[in-house]
């Protein structure tokens, strides 16, 4: 068993992870790339870890308490994790294990300088690179220090960031082994870090080149600011040298030291501009062996690169339909727009959740890093249907029109095509306006109720292939009911009365945001009128003292079954169920058909009922919707009054009289069409998920929710075939973690470079936070920070602060008095229910979560689109 011990570069590849950990498996996968460099080594594999720690039993017991802890309990986790470290530091090596160590040493030299490295298991991996979690060792002399040092690689495991990473990614400590990398040292004249893509945009056709004097070390550690290169298309376009004040230099009996570097020195580029445009060429070969873009650890030696690691950059966004290196087949450019910013859903979905999307959506969409894009190249290509898009995104969002406009001034992007054609709404808009009828609206939802009952009546009778069939004819009809132009005519009369009035008022009477006030309590509403019923269902409850207490226990999701057995439990358990009836289709993320929905899942209704016993009287909804009615009404009043003041005022006011009853009467509806669908979604996941059952009775699949990683037309395959690729699944599992880490861009391009809008305004306080203005008014509160509902403990006068908000939220709006959201538009959901609701609001304020802390005092500005941190 002697040679598993110690395995050379040249035998490993990146395959060998599990024997040579992350680091050793991508350099021995280096070292067989033509025309890569990687100094001499070898490989103390992790056969030699677990024969230590079988040396030592006790650490089992550490690592089952270990495991155990929060991730957050930083004191526990020190002591412990020290602990561990020190029981593997003083387990004597074998001697079989140490002279194998000795002998890979002397074939290369035995007094010779050494990199001693650690090389976990769980390192350098396509989904964590884990970089700097684990510990190094530089300019190691003598087999002694190096059997020394490799014990400290092994017990490096259980540094305390390293634990603590671990246990935030969810990975299992006793799964990590840990190999050591024994490395011949190389003493360059200058080191430090290629990204071959850009880390901070994305960009995958620009190279970053940090650069620094001696070992790379100075860089890795922030001792220097290093000089920093950027080269596209072979050829250096920025460049920021440093004044690099100090290195890091081996000493000649090991270890290293810093130095001080001579003034003249200081300023010079480390690298000329041809070295670079040479090691991003290394660098372009390594990226390609790998198949994703490469953060690569270099040093130049007597004007030649070699490489000592190389890992995946795991920051980056995929790009859609290439993931992650550009791909030689589809040269045109592309710029996408996220779907989620839209949908007010930036979370990663599933791949279920995403091809029924994809299926029953309008427009085709593209899936990138478990989120949903459209590309809008060819409506940007063409002048008229830009100006379009522009305008409406613009409206909705102006961080995503800022960021199409920096794409657009850069002339060679996105190439001009001639408009499509004379005449036409541009982008496909609704064509003749409709008359102001309130019948409109009744009928459409008429004609919503009776596709969705035609649904749930044919389905019910098929399964196996025959659902799929029956399930593609209707998202076909789902597409109709979506796309029926009476309806899209509706929604843009709604929408374009609100801009209407806003442009208008602000120029005839000064006033901004006026619509705000005019739409108060306007009828039609689902989504408000779902947060209303839900202080309804409070009403029936709060007359129940014992359900009141068993509500405050609850746990299990069969609470509705109990609730029957206490003193007035059968009239709260029916008030209940009456409201999971309308509503219960509903959750946050709706747009993913694999999250549980509230009939799945009602115990996450129940803190939101108990806040509203706690925080409201009797008949609060009915009082609500009559007090904003009697509002906007008075504003109506009010606003017509002093436009006959003006010159050729009745003329004006008879204009926004026409447009107040135009917006009150189909504005509403504008949340309607998202209800069918979620409704709908509800009939298919039950459909698929009695399918799932059936799969699991026939041992198929191990577990109904294994179908949310496989897409329609996979799971199609499967109820066809019975059978399922397990690999394939686990795989789904593994990238659907990994993408929680990202950031979706609001905009993106085919270059995978993340476009950034910004708020071009200067009428904004110092250190106030921009956003976009929704909802009109001026509050001051307490800010709660709460990133998932079923953590919502409001108190009445609080704001509400989190990322988005999807119409699951509203429940919730009514007992807050503003809100504060980092996606948002002016016609997404969370604004238009704030504004049924008359709560002030500004959404689309980037990281609003991270800059404002839970229970600090701010005040939104809802009317001007900013807020402020109170002292």
């Amino acid at each position: 068993m002697i040679e598993q011990y110690v395995l050379d570069l040249q035998e490993v590849d990146e395959t060998q992870v599990a024997v040579a950990g992350g680091k050793g498996a991508h350099l021995g996968g280096l070292s067989r790339i033509g025309g890569i460099r990687v100094p001499g080594g070898f490989c103390v594999t992790t056969d030699a870890f677990r024969r230590i720690m079988a040396e030592a039993p006790s650490i089992d017991d550490r690592l089952d308490r270990l495991s155990r802890l929060n991730p957050d309990d930083r004191e526990a986790i020190r002591t412990l994790s020290a602990q561990i470290r020190r029981t593997i530091e003083g387990i004597a090596i074998p001697g079989d294990l140490a002279a194998a160590i000795t002998r890979a040493l002397a074939q290369l030299g035995e007094q010779a300088a050494y990199a001693v490295r650690s090389s976990a298991t769980a390192e350098d991996l396509p989904t964590a690179s884990f970089a700097g979690q684990q510990d190094t060792y530089l300019n190691v002399v003598g087999p002694t220090a190096i059997l020394q040092h490799v014990s400290r690689c092994w017990a490096s495991l259980f540094t305390e960031r390293a634990v603590i990473y671990r246990q935030r990614n969810g990975i299992d400590h006793r799964t990590v082994r840990m190999a050591v990398v024994v490395q011949q040292m190389v003493f360059p004249h200058a080191a430090g870090i290629l990204f071959t893509a850009d880390p901070v945009t994305g960009n995958r056709k620009v190279a970053t080149v940090d650069a620094g004097f001696g070992l790379g070390e100075a860089l890795v550690s922030g001792l220097v600011n290093p000089d920093v290169f950027k080269v596209r298309h072979g050829e250096v376009v920025a460049k920021a040298i440093a004044a690099k004040q100090r290195a890091v230099h081996a000493l000649p009996a090991g270890g290293t030291q810093e130095v001080a570097i001579d003034s003249q020195r200081q300023e010079q580029p480390a690298l000329t501009d041809a070295q670079v445009v040479r090691l991003v060429q290394l660098g372009r070969r390594i990226e390609a062996h790998f198949g994703r873009p490469q953060d690569i650890e270099w040093c130049l030696v007597d004007d030649d690169f070699q490489i000592v690691q190389s890992r995946p950059i795991t920051t980056l966004f995929p790009i859609p339909g290439t993931g992650d290196i550009l791909e030689a087949g589809d040269q045109e450019n592309h710029v996408y727009v996220s779907v989620g910013h839209q949908q007010m859903m930036t979370d990663p979905m599933k791949p279920l959740g995403l091809s029924m999307w994809q299926l029953t959506a309008m427009v085709p969409m593209h899936e990138a890093g478990g989120r949903l894009f459209v590309d809008v190249t060819r409506r940007l290509a063409s002048p008229a249907s830009r100006a379009g898009l522009l305008d409406v995104v613009g409206r909705g969002d102006p961080l995503v029109r800022d960021a199409l406009e920096t794409v657009l001034d850069r002339d060679d992007f996105v190439p001009s095509l001639p408009d499509a054609g004379p005449g036409g709404p541009p982008g496909g808009g609704a064509s003749a306006p409709i008359e102001t009828d309130p019948a409109i609206v009744t009928e459409l939802i008429e004609r919503s109720q009776v596709s969705i009952a035609a649904l749930e009546r044919d389905i019910r009778t098929k399964t196996g292939p025959a659902l799929f069939d029956f399930l593609l004819e209707a998202f076909a009809e789902h597409k109709r009911v979506l796309g029926d132009p009476l309806s899209m005519q509706a929604i843009m009369a709604g929408m374009e009365a609100t801009w209407w009035l806003n442009d208008k008022l602000q120029e005839w009477l000064g006033e901004k945001n006026a619509a705000d006030t005019l739409t108060l309590s306007a009828p039609d509403n689902v989504t408000s009128e779902m947060g209303l019923a839900l202080l309804d269902v409070a009403d029936v409850i709060r007359r129940q003292p014992e359900v009141v207490a068993f509500l405050q226990g609850v746990e299990d999701e069969s609470f509705l079954d109990e609730l029957a057995k206490l003193a007035g439990g059968t009239e709260a358990r029916d008030a209940i169920e009456a409201y999971l009836d309308r509503y219960g289709m509903r959750c946050v993320g709706e747009i993913d058909i694999t999250r549980p929905r509230w009939r799945e899942r009602p115990t996450t209704l129940v803190p939101v009922i108990l806040d509203n016993v706690r925080n409201f009287e009797p008949g609060v909804a009915e009082r609500r919707f009559e007090q904003g009615r009697q509002k906007a009404q008075k504003k109506e009043q009010d606003v017509l009054s002093r436009l006959r003041a003006l010159p050729d005022g009745d003329r004006r006011a008879d204009e926004a009289k026409r447009m107040i009853d135009r917006v009150r009467t189909f504005i509403g509806y504008r949340e309607y069409p998202k209800y069918g669908i979620v409704s709908r979604y509800f009939v298919y996941k039950q459909a698929l998920l009695e399918e799932a059952e059936r799969l699991v009775q026939a041992d198929v699949l191990p577990e109904k929710e294994d179908i949310f990683y496989l897409t329609f037309q996979e799971l199609h395959d499967v109820a066809r075939s019975n059978q399922v690729d397990d690999q394939l699944i686990q795989q789904r599992k593994d990238a659907f973690r990994s993408y929680h880490a990202l950031t979706p861009p609001r905009v993106f391009t085919s270059d995978g470079e993340a476009v950034t809008g910004v708020y071009r305004r200067d009428d904004v306080p110092a250190g106030a936070l921009i956003g976009l203005p929704v909802s009109a008014g001026t509050i001051e509160g307490r800010a709660r920070v709460i990133l998932d509902m079923a953590d919502a403990d409001l108190e009445a006068g609080d704001i509400l602060v989190t990322t988005f908000t999807d119409p699951s939220w509203s429940p919730l709006f009514v007992g807050i008095a503003g809100l504060v959201t980092e996606v948002g538009g002016l016609m997404t959901h969370g604004a238009v229910i704030a504004r049924e609701y008359g709560l002030p609001a500004v959404v689309g304020v980037e990281q609003a979560t991270r800059l404002i802390r839970d229970g600090q005092r701010i005040r939104v500005h809802g009317t001007d689109g900013y807020v402020e941190i109170l002292p």
